[in-house]
């Protein structure tokens, strides 16, 4: 009679555990859906959704691995409407084997498609003052920053991560 109460037992206990675990994640989609886009990352990881590291997106679209910092691991990437968000742990600036320096704010979002990101908010670039970089193409060994005029530069210099330098303000 122990034995088969302990059966009955185990198999309530575990059928009301799955419920109850259902329930969470039923709690967690139902959360993530509310949220604002800068936690939505957070969200599928606990759901379980695993992305590809930003380097190896941004290969897979022909752009050099190294235009972010190392530290920019997070981003969210929509593959419908390309639509790419990257956050940055804080306001920094990285500089490249070209000696250009590009500054990033703590999110940046652009239209990400082969070759090219487009409508680029948050990154600037040093050409005197610091102006805003509104798109970079990939054209073979060139990079080409649209920044106020194009301004091409070596592919090469941004195949490497960088880490970045803090700074004050963006």
């Amino acid at each position: 009679m122990d034995q088969i109460l302990n059966k009955v037992g185990s198999y309530w206990l575990g059928h009301k555990a799955n419920k109850e675990l259902s329930s969470v994640g039923s709690d967690i989609n139902s959360l993530g859906s509310s949220i604002g886009d800068s936690t939505k990352w957070i969200m599928n990881k606990l759901r379980g959704k695993m992305q590809k590291p930003l380097p190896e997106l941004l290969r897979e679209y022909d752009m050099a691995v190294g235009i972010f910092p190392r530290d920019a691991t997070h981003y969210e990437f929509d593959e419908k409407t390309g639509k790419l968000t990257v956050y940055v742990p804080q306001i920094c600036e990285v500089g490249y084997k070209d000696s250009s320096v590009l500054r990033f704010f703590t999110i940046v979002t652009g239209y990400l498609e082969k070759g090219k990101l487009a409508d680029i908010e948050g990154l600037k670039t040093k050409v005197m003052i610091w102006v805003k970089v509104t798109g970079i193409t990939s054209e073979g060994s060139k990079l080409h920053f649209t920044a106020g005029v194009k301004k091409t530069r070596s592919r090469e210099a941004y195949e490497v991560l960088r880490d970045g330098v803090g700074v004050d303000k963006f």
